[in-house]
């Protein structure tokens, strides 16, 4: 997890929501990712999606079904979804997202399909929490501003 603080840490200097993952199979890291949505104009370049992505193209298969992903927010519907067809096997996950997390808070989407990952809540919670807070506190400032 703290590799993937790392990776939203760098998503917030460009600006980006600060989300980072990173996918790991036999304790290497395979792959990360972080926000990348305003920089590339593009509504799927969200840290798992990314992640996943590269995870695939690195092992050669759709099948992640040997990793985990860590990953600093609750994932969003769509990264849930991605998460799940991808056959990950354990989501660890460090803060809550209580208006779009689609893997425990609003819905849990892990539990509506054949495929169920298992999902771990509240790693380094305070952690990935600050980075996202700090985020959105900047914001508002230069608003005021």
């Amino acid at each position: 997890m703290r590799r993937a603080l790392l990776c939203a840490k760098k998503a917030a200097a460009m600006g980006e929501v600060p989300v980072g993952a990173v996918i790991v199979r036999n304790g290497q890291i395979v792959s990360t990712g972080y926000n990348r949505r305003e920089t590339d104009k593009n509504a799927l370049r969200h840290a798992e999606i990314t992640a996943i992505d590269r995870a695939c193209k690195k092992l050669g298969g759709w099948r992640l079904w040997e990793c985990d992903i860590y990953v600093t927010l609750e994932p969003c519907p769509m990264c849930a979804g991605a998460i799940i067809n991808s056959r990950i096997r354990n989501v660890y996950i460090g803060a809550p997202d209580q208006k779009n997390g689609a893997m425990g808070s609003v819905a849990e989407l892990q539990n509506c399909f054949t495929h169920k990952p298992a999902v771990f809540h509240g790693i380094l919670a305070d952690e990935c929490s600050a980075v996202l807070s700090d985020f959105f506190s900047g914001l508002r400032e230069k608003k005021k501003q």
